[in-house]
């Protein structure tokens, strides 16, 4: 790859459903120069997330066509103007999706890792970054997972999943419980990841596997999915239970206004809570959430959980395969060697 070539994923249709690798191409442009008050980082690694899918609709926020998409990156510092950031650092960043970006220090999230020895760098875009986050904000803030406690989580084996259940294991929950949807997605969430109990979704109904994983009811439900999920969590929820709605993936390529589930009034009755979390409003966590972790990641009592795919120009099937659950842990793209 010549030095003063880059690569960038751009979006040229709108998806119509589930996407498909016609609505973007790999486009080949310069290597940009930083002006005052920028730094060009080159990307080494990529996250592909469910909220992509949404942004690709366009309007508001959304992504426009013809133009590099966005995403969370971690990169090295190769030529800078920006007094914060020095050549040779290494930025968490937004601007992925493609192999060379400028960045400028506080701008959109732009930060110099704090290079903890012993962990390795696929963690900070997974347990460490905006995955690790969101699980951790939705534990300790917005469901306020008390030690003892009985947890759902739904999409278990994923990135926010998975990151779900090693927290929650911290924080002292009694019972974890997740779904997945494959037989060995399941096994994985028991057998390696110390889950208490799992179940396959296309198995059955959800609310009656997960009444016979967790016949004594639940305490927290940490919800990735939606729909079907979500109704099953109501009916196993006890009184005073609390959902923090992360996502809800059964619904991103299709109606995006489903019924409510027909259980609802139940929140009501047992006087349950539901708020949604959307990760950009905790940032302020970042680095309680980095002491309360770094530990048990050089001891080994945490792993950092990921499916890597390796080329910019993969990393559209990258993203289609996060789609379609085919990555156990955070899914990323690694550039270079």
């Amino acid at each position: 790859m010549s030095t003063d070539t880059a690569f960038a994923v751009h979006q040229i249709a709108r998806p119509t459903g589930f996407p498909t690798a016609d609505a973007f191409t790999l486009a080949e442009v310069p290597v940009p120069s930083p002006a005052p008050g920028t730094a060009l980082v080159e990307n080494l690694l990529l996250s592909v997330d469910p909220y992509h899918r949404g942004l690709m609709d366009g309007g508001e926020g959304g992504f426009e066509l013809n133009a590099p998409l966005e995403g969370r990156a971690v990169g090295r510092v190769i030529a800078s103007r920006d007094p914060g950031l020095a050549e040779g650092d290494l930025a968490f960043h937004r601007a992925g999706w493609r192999t060379h970006a400028l960045v400028g220090l506080g701008v959109d999230g732009t930060r110099t890792l704090r290079g903890h020895e012993g962990v390795p760098l696929e963690a900070y875009l997974s347990i460490l970054g905006g995955t690790g986050l969101t699980a951790y904000a939705a534990l300790t803030r917005t469901a306020a997972l008390r030690e003892g406690e009985d947890l759902f989580v739904s999409a278990a084996a994923g990135g926010v999943g998975t990151a779900t259940g090693h927290i929650a294991r911290l924080l002292g929950a009694r019972r974890i419980v997740g779904s997945a949807g494959s037989p060995a997605k399941v096994r994985r969430l028991t057998e390696v990841l110390g889950f208490d109990a799992a179940f396959d979704h296309h198995d059955g109904p959800v609310g009656e596997q997960l009444a016979q994983a967790a016949p004594d009811g639940i305490d927290v439900y940490v919800d990735n999915v939606g729909g079907d999920h979500l109704e099953g969590a109501i009916g196993a929820l006890r009184e005073y239970g609390r959902i923090a709605w992360v996502g809800a993936i059964s619904m991103y390529n299709g109606d995006r206004s489903p019924a409510a589930p027909r259980n609802l009034f139940e929140v009501v009755h047992k006087s349950l809570r539901l708020e949604g979390v959307l990760v950009r409003n905790h940032t302020n966590l970042q680095e309680e959430l980095e002491d309360f972790l770094v530990p048990h990641l050089r001891s080994g009592r945490v792993s950092t959980d990921t499916t890597v795919v390796q080329g910019i120009d993969r990393t559209v099937d990258a993203f289609l395969g996060m789609l379609r659950g085919d990555n156990l842990g955070k899914m990323l793209v690694r550039l270079g060697d």
